[in-house]
């Protein structure tokens, strides 16, 4: 015969196991439920894409030492920072292709960011810039102006290239120009009141792109126009 203490032992094993099962599967309910309620909350609809506009590339030809215009459609978005990355990374992404007239690898992921400034004091500034002024004490004070009191004014735009963009780019002064201009050119077609364009390597001023093309001046964006379409 079962001692009377082991029986009490195992009925009250037998309600302990009964009680966790009863938990458990509670448990299971709750999670299930939880898992339904957070599918039924997703969005049912595909997130808003920018829509497709013109955009106008200047693309470098190495062959014949040029400017060529080339007019695509891809998503543009309305912020203008954003829209100025979204050309160059075309762009970029045209001379990382197979058969490129102008290859360079790197693609869109190179432009790290686009930053827009206003230019405050526009004709001083436009004066250094027009003379080709490479100052690095000149240009830092340039960029460190972001007033927005010229809403309509000109712009300054700062392109911040990779490390590893500037470092696979071919060496050579005309193929480093061409992509200079070609990336300021683009910049004014797109966005009209970027008249002037400073670069940066990694978030810092490096002195040329590949050895030759000078990365410490100020870049009229005009400056691309004079090249179009012409030999160098």
């Amino acid at each position: 015969m079962i001692p009377r203490y082991q029986q009490i032992i195992f009925v009250a094993l037998l309600v302990t196991s009964l009680a966790m099962g009863g938990v458990l599967w509670r448990l299971r309910d709750r999670a299930h439920e939880r898992l339904v309620a957070g599918e039924d909350s997703a969005p049912t609809r595909a997130p808003q894409v920018a829509p497709a506009e013109q955009a106008t590339l200047l693309v470098g030809n190495d062959a014949e030492g040029s400017l060529m215009t080339q007019v695509q459609s891809l998503p543009l978005p309305a912020d203008p920072g954003a829209r100025a990355r979204a050309v160059l990374g075309r762009l970029l992404d045209l001379y990382a292709a197979n058969g490129s007239t102008h290859p360079v690898s790197g693609g869109a992921s190179s432009i790290a960011q686009v930053f827009l400034l206003p230019i405050a004091g526009e004709g001083s500034t436009a004066g250094g810039s027009g003379r080709g002024d490479s100052s690095p004490d000149n240009s830092d004070s340039r960029i460190s102006r972001t007033s927005t009191t010229q809403t309509n004014g000109p712009l300054l735009a700062v392109v911040n290239l990779t490390a590893s963009f500037a470092a696979s780019h071919p060496s050579g002064l005309e193929t480093e120009s061409l992509t200079v201009l070609s990336i300021c050119g683009t910049l004014h077609a797109n966005l009209p009141r970027v008249t002037e364009v400073r670069f940066l390597v990694d978030g810092q001023q490096r002195s040329t792109l590949a050895g030759h093309a000078d990365l410490t001046r100020t870049y009229l964006a005009a400056e691309a126009a004079t090249t179009e379409g012409a030999h160098q």
